[in-house]
């Protein structure tokens, strides 16, 4: 018998009286009530806690919860008087203490009791202020026809009195329990408690050792540790990309919690010498600059992999963060047994970094052979076939963009690592990666939101479901939902491209004030001119001031001559033939280095050679164009699911004179549910269309396209109105 069963026996009486009337806190309830785990029975008393204050954020507070931490809606309702003070309390307690459930090592089972009295009272009241909305609810056509019984004219005026007078006089009760309890509690004027902010950034790790070879072992330290803490919900951690930027710095702590908008910091040394390892891990509280917590890991280098996993949990629990038991099983998680398969691994990542800033064939070459290494050594470690797969997905995107076979096997690699762990979120997101490049959109988002499930901290993967949802699926509101949560949880140099992603769908939308400010802010981070002026340039093109967006693109190209735009912008602003010529030439230049096909711009070079007299160079241009696009539409690749393929290719058959398979092209065009300003741009003033543009069907298309731009616009507003949009 449970030390806990009197509390339990009160709340199997409080379920009886519910059940049926709360479904989803009496399920919860139920489960609470059914346990034997001291575990299990605070987690559901929280989870129960979280439905009764989500509802009363709703009812109370006129807003949804979404992700805000229980603490801060039990505060704002303590704040505003929404709730009696000794429930607050009862909140309070209850909050604070069922924490300690995710530390089952580190709590009394006697703790249980009073998270189950605070519990009990907690529902009481709920279920009595739930009653009393219901009644305040009633509307007074309602009031007026509840009785089926003849009145005469007094018991018609008084009983509707008698009514109000006992409404109010319950009212008038319930707001004296609420002053009395003020004063009881001694809060009234007292300082409010502020909701704990549990935001972490790991920063990158010291090497104790003098060998700098061996820097890579610190990494995989860092990599692992912050990776077990994006495991946790109830934490928000910062990417790795974020904390990069502060290897070597000056900074103080303060400084960079307050860059990073975190609260704590964890910094760390590692070093192995021989069979032993040393960790020594500090967490920082950013606002005081001051040492929370600190802890020296004196282990064999076998017992490492524990070590990550202990140190993780440890953080989690001085920032009181709730670790369900389904994430401290991913935390608990050794990915291996074979520690020289491991360093092999450690050793492979770091080259694989590498070949994605530098794209040395030799470092790839490292990368991938340590990763078989590996492999060979222990032919289950899942995580080594997944970063096999992300060097394969690096190297062959570009060769085998139009191959039969594209990226399958990177798809090989991550399934073989899914059969062995299948709570592996780097591979999921290769996986929807793969589905996404190949034009299975509901695949792609599948083993995206299947990668957010096991890491909900994996920013790469809401920015990759926003790309999708703007490109693909036509929802600006979710576009815009998940860049945002993508963007609280960069810093850094993904940061700015993030901003920039928000600016420019707002300028799709038309919302030009606020892209002009995203930009901006993308602007002070990196303090890039180049991606600033071309952002600007994008936008004035939407705008359709095509002098504007060349000026400002010339601007772009004073300041670096080896960057290379899109000739749209030369050939929207008539005039500039030479100057275009000159551009399509360096782009082809580029195009024999890199490798990388002109796919997109194949037609406008053609028009450009055409222009210029060169007709057989137009034409090879033309063809070549016609074969990606086709060749694209065939394998389904993105770009054809992005309907691009089919616009390229409709204006490349229109300037040839061939209107029947260019309005083909065209009508699979607007089949998209949504047309950003930019692509309206295009096709309203598009020279390759100068054929058709008075023609009424043409004409339909286009006023199509812009119905389905100020459709989305409008609702975008209305959720701007009734979100708001933030920046965290």
């Amino acid at each position: 018998m449970q030390i806990w069963s009197a509390e339990i026996k009160e709340l199997e009486l409080l379920f009886t009286s519910i059940k049926g009337r709360f479904p989803e806190l009496g399920k919860d309830l139920e489960h609470l009530i059914k346990t034997d785990d001291e575990n299990v029975a605070l987690l559901y008393s929280r989870r129960c806690l979280e439905i009764i204050v989500t509802d009363l954020c709703e009812c109370e507070l006129k807003r949804p919860r979404k992700t805000e931490p229980l603490k801060g809606i039990i505060d704002k309702l303590h704040r505003e008087e929404k709730v009696p003070s000794h429930i607050i309390t009862s909140m309070d307690h209850l909050n604070s203490l069922s924490t300690y459930g995710t530390h089952p090592k580190e709590f009394d089972p006697e703790q249980v009791r009073p998270i189950l009295l605070n519990l009990a009272t907690i529902i009481k009241w709920y279920v009595k202020y739930k009653d009393i909305q219901s009644i305040s609810q009633v509307k007074p056509e309602e009031k007026k026809y509840d009785s089926k019984e003849p009145v005469d004219t007094r018991e018609g005026i008084s009983k509707p009195k008698k009514k109000w007078m006992l409404l109010l006089s319950g009212l008038l009760l319930i707001v004296a329990i609420i002053v009395v309890a003020l004063f009881v509690f001694n809060i009234v004027g007292g300082k409010q408690t502020k909701a704990l902010d549990k935001s972490i950034a790991v920063l990158p790790f010291k090497s104790l050792s003098d060998d700098p070879e061996k820097q890579y072992l610190a990494d995989g330290m860092m990599d692992a540790i912050l990776l077990h803490l994006s495991k946790i919900e109830d934490l928000r951690v910062m990417s790795r990309t974020s904390v990069e930027q502060y290897r070597k710095t000056d900074k103080t702590t303060s400084v960079i919690g307050h860059e990073l908008g975190v609260a704590y910091l964890l910094e760390g040394s590692f070093q192995k010498y021989g069979d032993d390892a040393r960790l020594i891990v500090q967490l920082i509280k950013t606002g005081k600059e001051g040492h929370e917590w600190a802890n020296q890991y004196d282990r064999k280098w076998n017992d490492i992999l524990s070590v990550q996993s202990e140190v993780a949990q440890a953080i989690a629990s001085e920032l009181d963060a709730i670790i369900t038991p389904e994430e401290k099983q991913l935390i608990e998680k050794i990915p291996t047994q074979n520690m020289t398969a491991y360093d092999l691994y450690l050793k492979a990542n770091e080259y694989q970094k590498e070949y994605s800033r530098t794209r040395n064939l030799s470092s790839y070459q490292t990368a991938v052979t340590l990763y078989r290494f590996s492999l060979e050594i222990d032919s289950t470690f899942a995580k080594a076939y997944a970063g096999l797969a992300r060097a394969y997905y690096d190297r062959y995107y570009w060769p085998e963009f139009f191959t039969e076979n594209f990226l399958d096997s990177c798809l090989v690699l991550v399934n073989i690592a899914l059969s062995i762990d299948n709570k592996l979120d780097e591979a999921y997101y290769i996986k929807g990666q793969y589905y996404e490049q190949n034009g299975n959109i509901e695949e792609a988002l599948n083993n995206y939101d299947k990668t957010i499930n096991i890491n909900p901290n994996f920013y790469s993967a809401y920015t990759s479901k926003g790309y999708l949802y703007s490109n693909i699926l036509s929802d600006m509101v979710k576009s815009l939902e998940n860049f945002y949560k993508a963007l609280s949880l960069a810093s850094g140099d993904e940061r700015p491209t993030l901003l920039g992603a928000i600016g420019s769908r707002y300028s799709e939308l038309g919302f030009f004030e606020k892209a002009k400010y995203y930009y901006q802010e993308a602007y002070a981070l990196d303090s890039s001119q180049i991606q600033y002026l071309s952002r600007l340039a994008w936008m004035e093109f939407n705008l359709e001031n095509y002098e504007e967006a060349l000026k400002l693109y010339k601007k772009v190209y004073e300041i670096d001559t080896t960057v290379l735009f899109n000739l749209h912008f030369y050939l929207y602003a008539p005039g500039h033939d030479e100057e275009a010529f000159a551009h399509a030439r360096k782009l082809i230049e580029l195009n024999k280095r890199t490798g990388v096909p002109i796919y997109f711009q194949s037609h406008r070079i053609g028009y450009i050679y055409y222009k210029m007299s060169q007709y057989e160079e137009a034409e090879d241009y033309f063809k070549q164009q016609i074969k990606y696009s086709e060749e694209s539409i065939r394998l389904n690749r993105f770009y054809s699911m992005m309907k691009h393929a089919h616009y390229d290719i409709a204006a490349t058959y229109t300037f040839l004179g061939d209107k029947e398979k260019a309005y083909q092209h065209l009508d699979e065009f607007n089949t998209m549910d949504f047309f950003g300003l930019m692509l309206i741009s295009f096709v309203k003033n598009d020279p390759m269309f100068i054929s058709i543009h008075n023609e009424e069907r043409f004409q339909n298309i286009v006023r199509d396209m812009e119905t389905k731009n100020q459709a989305e616009h409008e609702r975008v507003r209305k959720w701007m109105e009734e979100q708001g949009t933030y920046l965290r």
